[in-house]
Order: structure tokens, then C-alpha cells, then sequence
């Protein structure tokens, strides 16, 4: 069975996000997005459980949407209104019902970046 997981990495401090929520979407048919989960990172900067996993795991598109502008707000990290980065969409594709999607984000107030990570 396949499993998503994810974490986030705060660049500024050099830590772990502890706290940051993220949204789970899968997309459907007519092109929209169907609300799926919301999830909110541990000390360690991971989810305590994966995304989606064994028997609820299914192939598809989908997106994870990291609420980067309202995690530094309550780090006390002073940001601009509107703040450059605010939600950060991560899009992406599973097609193999065995995988093991890792979907990590990197992140500052002003930069982010991702890869598929095992």
C-alpha cells in the first residue's frame, strides 16, 4: 500500500515548523479541489500520522497547501501586508499505488522550496 507524508523545515531559524497547518485537496473532475484533511505540523516539524496511507490511499492529483505567512506571524517574524509568501500550493501527481510520496517544504518568509523526498 502507498503512503503521503510530509514535514516542513523553517530556513530562518534552522529548525523544524512546529505548529504549521496545511490543507489536504484532491482534485476531481470538472477541474476543482475537494477539501480533504487539515493537518497542523508536530515538534518535529512532520505530521503525526501520514497524510494518507494504506487502504485510504488512492492515486491521483492533489495538493497540499502550507500556511507559510501565518506560521511566521506566530513565530514573531515581522512581515509585510500583504506578506510576499502567504499560502504556498504544492501540486503533484501519484501514480504508483505502492509509492511512498514525501512531499517536504522548505521555507522562509521569503523563499520555498520542495522536492520528492522518500
Amino acid at each position: 500500500m502507498g503512503r503521503l507524508s510530509t514535514h516542513v523545515l523553517d530556513t530562518v531559524s534552522g529548525r523544524p515548523a512546529a505548529g504549521m497547518r496545511i490543507e489536504f485537496l484532491e482534485a476531481k473532475a470538472d477541474g476543482g479541489w475537494e477539501h480533504q484533511a487539515e493537518i497542523t505540523t508536530n515538534a518535529d516539524g512532520r505530521t503525526d500520522k501520514p497524510v494518507m496511507a494504506g487502504e485510504d490511499f488512492r492515486t491521483g492529483r492533489y495538493q497540499l497547501r502550507f500556511h507559510v505567512a501565518e506560521y511566521f506571524r506566530a513565530q514573531g517574524v515581522a512581515l509585510a501586508d500583504p506578506p510576499f509568501i502567504d499560502i504556498v500550493p504544492i501540486h503533484f501527481g501519484m501514480a504508483e499505488a505502492d509509492g511512498h510520496y514525501h512531499v517536504p517544504l522548505l521555507c522562509s518568509p521569503w523563499t520555498y522550496s520542495t522536492y520528492r523526498g522518500s
